[in-house]
C-alpha cells in the first residue's frame, strides 16, 4: 500500500542552517548579558542547569525559600529592570530533539528539551519532512518558551503543531503532563502565561517547561500558505502550498528586512521582537477605528486538523494591527525620546537598545507610544515582553 497526498513525497532541498536564537554570554553576571534587549541588573544567582532533576531541584529549592525564579531560554522576550534581580535564574542547557515516532504516511512525532534553541527545531522538522513549522523559521528564544506565548508568524501558530508539554507543577510538587486541551491556547496566549499573570508564580509560570512534544503531518511542502507578504515572496497565491524549504528561505527574507533576525552587527535586533501584541477588540470597538485600519478574525488554530485546513474564526472578537495603529498615531519607524532607545528603523512595532539604553528607557519609549494610540485611537496596546522587576503602569 502506497502513501499519497500530492504532496512531492520524495526528498527535500538542502535546509538553511539554524539561525541565532540567543546572543546569551557565558558566565553571565546581569540581565542585560542574557536578554536580546540588552538590558537588566545584576543577577545574583544564576544556575546553568544541565539535567531536568536539576532545573526541578532548583526550582522547588527557590519556591520553598520564597525566592523568585526566572526560567531564562534565549532573553528575547524580557524587558528585566535596572535593579539586581532577588531571587534565581536558571538556564536550561540541554539541547536535545529526539524523533519518537516517524510512522511515513501519518506523520511524526519529536520531543524536544526546554532549553533547545527554537530555530533549531524548525529545522530539525523539516529535514524530516514534517509540516507546520516553517513559517515560524528565524523566532529566537528557546523551545520551552514557544508555547507560554504560542508564537506564532505569517499565519502559523505553535499550537499547531504541539501534543504536550512535561512540566514541573510548582503548585503540586511534581513533574506531570499538560495535553494540548489543558493549554488553552490563543492568540499570544496560553494556561502558563495565564499563570504568570494573574498568580503568584510571576516572572515564571506555575509550570516548568520541562520538554515539549510535537506530532506533525507527513509532507516536503508545507501548510498552505495564509499571509499576504509571505505568499507574495514565494509568487504562490493565498491557500497553495510551497516547498517547506522555500517557505524557510522566503521568511528569513521577510525577517531579515525587518531586522527580526538576531545580529549583533544590526542594532535594530537588540529588541525583544514585537513588542505589542495585535489588540483583540469587540465589534463595536472596532468600528470606531478609521475605515482603513486593518482588521482580521481571530482564530482558533488548535482546531486544524487536517492538510489544507483552516483555523475557526472565534465569535465575537476583530484583531487589528498593531503597527499600523503605532505608524498612524504618528510613531514611525525610528522614533525615539532619547538617543538610547527608539522604534526600529525597519519595523515600528520593534523597540530597541540602541547601545546603552537602560530598561528605564526602554519602558519610557513604550509608555510614549501605548499613550499615544490610546489617545488617537481609543486602543489600549499590551505589551509582549515579560516584565521582570517592572510595571507598566
Amino acid at each position: 500500500m502506497s502513501c499519497s497526498l500530492g504532496e512531492g513525497m520524495i526528498g527535500h532541498d538542502a535546509v538553511a542552517p539554524a539561525v541565532p536564537s540567543s546572543r546569551a554570554q557565558q558566565g553571565a553576571t546581569s540581565l542585560a548579558e542574557l536578554t536580546t534587549l540588552g538590558v537588566g541588573g545584576a543577577i545574583g544567582t544564576l544556575v546553568q542547569a544541565q539535567t531536568e532533576a536539576e532545573i526541578v531541584d532548583v526550582v522547588r529549592d527557590a519556591d520553598e525559600r520564597k525566592l523568585p525564579v526566572l526560567m531564562v531560554g534565549g532573553g528575547s522576550n524580557i524587558l528585566a529592570g535596572d535593579e539586581p534581580f532577588p531571587g534565581v535564574v536558571i538556564r536550561d542547557m540541554r539541547n536535545d530533539i529526539r524523533t519518537t515516532l516517524d510512522d511515513g504516511c501519518g506523520g511524526g512525532q519529536m520531543s524536544v528539551t526546554a532549553g533547545t534553541g527554537w530555530d533549531d527545531v524548525v529545522v530539525y522538522a523539516i529535514e524530516n519532512e514534517w509540516m507546520g513549522l516553517e513559517a515560524l523559521s528565524g523566532i529566537p528564544g528557546s523551545a520551552g518558551a514557544a508555547p507560554v506565548q504560542n508564537i506564532g508568524a505569517y499565519g502559523q501558530e505553535v499550537a499547531e503543531t504541539i501534543a504536550s508539554l512535561r512540566v514541573y507543577d510548582r503548585q503540586e510538587k511534581r513533574i506531570t503532563t499538560l495535553f494540548l486541551a489543558d493549554l488553552d491556547f490563543g492568540y499570544r496566549h496560553s494556561v502558563l502565561k495565564e499563570s504568570m499573570v494573574n498568580g503568584p508564580w510571576g516572572p515564571s509560570p506555575r509550570w516548568i517547561v520541562l520538554s515539549v512534544n510535537f506530532h506533525m503531518r507527513r509532507a516536503t511542502l508545507g501548510a498552505p500558505v495564509k499571509y499576504g507578504q509571505l505568499a507574495q515572496t514565494l509568487g504562490v497565491e493565498l491557500g497553495q502550498r510551497a516547498p517547506a524549504t522555500a517557505v524557510r528561505q522566503a521568511v528569513l527574507e521577510l525577517r531579515r528586512s525587518k531586522s527580526m533576525v538576531l545580529d549583533d552587527k544590526n542594532r535594530n535586533t537588540y529588541s525583544a521582537g514585537s513588542f505589542f501584541t495585535n489588540p483583540i477588540l469587540t465589534p463595536q470597538q472596532a468600528a470606531q477605528l478609521p475605515p482603513q485600519a486593518p482588521q482580521f478574525p481571530v482564530t482558533d488554530h488548535t482546531t486544524i486538523n487536517q492538510i489544507g485546513g483552516a483555523a475557526t474564526p472565534v465569535p465575537g472578537l476583530v484583531k487589528s494591527s498593531a503597527a499600523w495603529l503605532i505608524s498612524h498615531a504618528g510613531f514611525d519607524k525610528g522614533f525615539k525620546i532619547s538617543d538610547s532607545a527608539s522604534l526600529s528603523t525597519d519595523h515600528s512595532l520593534a523597540l530597541t537598545n540602541r547601545g546603552d539604553a537602560s530598561a528605564t528607557d526602554i519602558l519610557n519609549l513604550a509608555r510614549v507610544v501605548r499613550d499615544g494610540v490610546r489617545e488617537a485611537f481609543g486602543v489600549e496596546l499590551v505589551p509582549e515582553p515579560v516584565f521582570v522587576g517592572l510595571s507598566f503602569d
